[in-house]
């Protein structure tokens, strides 16, 4: 089963979309873990370890993303995450976009995303074991 880690770090403290995503995920046979708001980028990455998930799902709508993504990278690749694929979700402005994509995030989902893309994005990218 395919375990995914939905995290909302920074201060951001809307999380609607995060728990429609965590649901669509459920509901097409994956295995969510919504850490919940106010996350560090270390209580994330420490999360995805111990959780030992397949798939990170980020959620940011609080503009901190040039700053959290950055160090949540940097955290998983000082925990040897390499295999761990990467989403971001959230208000990105489209000029941000290239550099998470640079920064090693897999995909941006914007707001409006069919959830089924989301969906068949990591079906594409994670064996289900």
């Amino acid at each position: 089963m395919i375990r995914v880690l939905v995290a909302k770090p920074g201060l951001d403290g809307h999380d609607r979309g995060a728990k429609v995503i965590a649901r669509a995920l459920r509901d097409a046979g994956m295995e969510v873990v919504y850490t919940g708001l106010h996350q560090t980028p270390e209580q994330v990455v420490d999360a995805a370890l111990s959780e030992d998930v397949d798939v990170l799902a980020l959620s940011i709508l609080s503009g901190a993303h040039p700053t959290l993504v950055p160090r949540i990278m940097e955290l998983v690749r000082e925990n040897g995450m390499d295999d761990l694929l990467i989403l971001l979700g959230g208000i990105i402005p489209e000029d941000d976009v290239e550099n998470m994509l640079s920064a090693g995030v897999a995909k941006v989902f914007g707001p409006g995303t069919d959830t089924n893309d989301i969906v068949r994005f990591i079906r594409e990218r994670v064996k289900d074991e």
